[in-house]
Order: C-alpha cells, then sequence, then structure tokens
C-alpha cells in the first residue's frame, strides 16, 4: 500500500520514522511520501517534500510572520498528494498544518489516519467536533487523551507512548564523554529547544549557569537542524560544549537537567533525569495562551500524572537566578530529588509499556485492509 506521512518538527520526525520501520513489517510492500526530517528519509529511503526545518513555527506571532511560508507548504503538500493519491494519509501531530490536510485528504476520498493526537485538550477543544468528520482513525499517546475523546462520543485508540519506543531502542555510548571530550565532572545537561525562538529566548538564559555551577560541566543538546556556529553566538567565550544527535547520551550521563518544555521534558523523565522544565516566548503569544489555554501545567511530565512532579519556570519565572535555586535544591537536597524520582516511577506506570509504533502500525494495516 501507499503511505503519505506528514510531520512537521523534530519529535515527529523521529516518531515517524519510527512508524515507517514498523510499517514496513506489518506491510513488506510498503511505498512512502514524506514531509518530515532526516529520520524519516533515512527510515523511508526517499527523499521529503519539505524538511522540518522548514516546517516548525511555534507561537502566535511566530506564526503570523511566516503566514506566507506555511501557505506554501501547505498548497505543495496537498498538490502532492492529488498526484500520488495514497492509500492513506498518516499525520503526526502538528495540528495547524496537519488538521487543514487532513480535510483536504477527507474531500479526495483518502482514508485518514493521525498519530499523536492534536492538543485539543489544551485549548479550543470545540476542534474536535471538526476531528470527527475529518479523521478517520485517530491513535492516541497520552492515556487520559481516551477520555476526552470519549466525553464527545469519538472512539480512539490509545497505542501507548512512542517516546518509550525510541528510548528502549537506543544503543547508549559507553564512550559518551571521552568521544565527546568531556571530563569526569558530573554533568548538567541544557536541552533548549529545538526551534529557534526557543533557542534564542532560552539558551543566554541557560548559559549564564555556567557562572553557578563551577564544580559541574554544563552541555548543550544540539538540535538537528542548526550547526556549532548557530549556537556559538549564543555561548560566546563560555565553556560549553555542544553535541548532536547525543540528547539520550547526555541525559544518560547527567546528574540534572534544565529542559524547554515540550517532548524532552517526558523523555528526560522517562530517562530519570531530576529536572527544571523553562519556557518562555513572545509575550503577546504568552498573553493569548493565557487566555486560550486550559490546562494547569506545560510539561508532559506533570500534565500526565496530573500534580506537580517537576517545577515549571515559565515567562518572567524563567530567570537564571530561578532556575540556579531550583537546581541547587535537585543537586543538594537528597529528599527533594528522591521526591522527583517516586514522580517518576508515577509517569512510568501510567505510560505502560514499548510498543507503540508497532501497533500503530499494526492498527492503521488492518483498518486499511
Amino acid at each position: 500500500m501507499k503511505y503519505y506521512i506528514v510531520a512537521g518538527e523534530a519529535s515527529g520526525d523521529l516518531h515517524g520514522a519510527n512508524l515507517i520501520k514498523a510499517l514496513k513489517q506489518e506491510d513488506p510492500q510498503a511505498e512512502f511520501r514524506i514531509v518530515g526530517g532526516d529520520l524519516m528519509q533515512e527510515a523511508a529511503g526517499a527523499t521529503a517534500l519539505i524538511h522540518t526545518s522548514q516546517m516548525a513555527f511555534m507561537g502566535f506571532v511566530e506564526v503570523l510572520k511566516n503566514l506566507n511560508t506555511i501557505s506554501r507548504n501547505l498548497k505543495a503538500v496537498k498538490e502532492d498528494i492529488a498526484q500520488y493519491n495514497p492509500d492513506t494519509v498518516i499525520l503526526i501531530d502538528f495540528p495547524g498544518f496537519n488538521l487543514k490536510v487532513a480535510a483536504f485528504a477527507k474531500k479526495k476520498g483518502i482514508k485518514t489516519c493521525y498519530y499523536i493526537s492534536p492538543k485539543i485538550w489544551a485549548w479550543n477543544q470545540g476542534r474536535v467536533h471538526k476531528i470527527k468528520k475529518i479523521v478517520d482513525h485517530m491513535f492516541c499517546i497520552l492515556p487520559f487523551e481516551v477520555d476526552f475523546y470519549k466525553k464527545f462520543g469519538m472512539k480512539v485508540d490509545y497505542v501507548g507512548n512512542p517516546l518509550l519506543d525510541a528510548i528502549s531502542s537506543y544503543t547508549f555510548n559507553p564512550n559518551f564523554r571521552k568521544d565527546n571530550g568531556l571530563t569526569d565532572a558530573p554533568i548538567l545537561a541544557l536541552l533548549p529547544g529545538s526551534r529557534k525562538m526557543e533557542i534564542e529566548n532560552l539558551l543566554p538564559i541557560m548559559a549564564e549557569l555556567t557562572f553557578s555551577f563551577p564544580k559541574h560541566q554544563l552541555v548543550i543538546a544540539g538540535a538537528p537542524n542548526f550547526d556549532l556556529a548557530y549556537y556559538q553566538q549564543f555561548i560566546g567565550d563560555l565553556n560549553l560544549p555542544v553535541v548532536f544527535g547525543q540528547t539520550y547520551d547526555l541525559l544518560a550521563n547527567a546528574e540534572a537537567a534544565v529542559v524547554t518544555s515540550g517532548t524532552a521534558t517526558l523523555e528526560t523523565g522517562i530517562l530519570r533525569v531530576p529536572q527544571v522544565v523553562v519556557y518562555k516566548a513572545n509575550p503577546i503569544s504568552v498573553w493569548l495562551a493565557k487566555k486560550l489555554v486550559k490546562v494547569r501545567f506545560i510539561s508532559l511530565v506533570n500534565l500526565i500524572n496530573n500534580y506537580l512532579s517537576i517545577i515549571e519556570l515559565i515567562q518572567e519565572d524563567c530567570t537564571t537566578r530561578n532556575i540556579k535555586e531550583e537546581l541547587g535544591r535537585i543537586l543538594l537536597d537528597s529528599q527533594h530529588r528522591a521526591s522527583i524520582l517516586e514522580n517518576y516511577d508515577v509517569l512510568t506506570e501510567k505510560l505502560g509499556s514499548p510498543g507503540a509504533s508497532q501497533r500503530t502500525a499494526k492498527l492503521i494495516v488492518e483498518y486499511l485492509r
């Protein structure tokens, strides 16, 4: 069968790649056309129509600034789907773009599968009525999403969380420190995000922590769509190594982490690294978000556990001083550190077992047949 898969950001590229591998096992004759990143290109053996580096714009203001690019991308994808005429379009998260693709595919009579539900439970819950009309099969990766959709009379499949797949199948590098020129000093991992806006807002704040933890080495997890020169402008003369494509190894070797809100907070939790979650965006975007968002927390760890499991420092609270204080508690207060690890135990129990990619692929093929 022919599959058209659309992912618009780095996390979607990772999950899309694992789904492609699983689909190949379920359907040996599978053919793919993709919108995604390097991982999906490698898994599919195909060049992406549009790379994720040209897709991800975060925040209301940032989206408005890039409307022309988004419009061109959407037009190109629609034309490509019409020409390819796949058996199904599989959409991975990225709702602002992908729900428009779903509506187009539905009009064309193409089956639509949505892997990783849009976070409509967070804001604009009314979109669920549109989703019921244009999405044939929804595959959820957060346990509470099943009950949310059930309230609106929509049956969905809970397949588990694909991050468990990615981490359980990852081959950790025992020589990580040596290979990256790192010392034996304890590591503090800095994860400033994968979007330009996130990095520009948060990395300068994170970089200042260097002066507060002289006995530690702070190491930055670099996003694949940027190079070292890009990060250097925020680091200057500071001794802050940047490692690319090794985030799991970095976390596995870290004593604690400062993590930009997003998928990385959940990865850090699964890997059981005590963390402080940070976020800072355009003030107008944040003001609008506060008016619309209906959730108590921003990090996935806290959302899944449904209580404050790790500290979140957002907007005006996101300062080097506040991050330093929370990191100090994590490093020096054994009771506080133990409490975070206990909260990770709850997270592990709620997430369940690996196998999301395989379960999703199996269901997609069964539904199509």
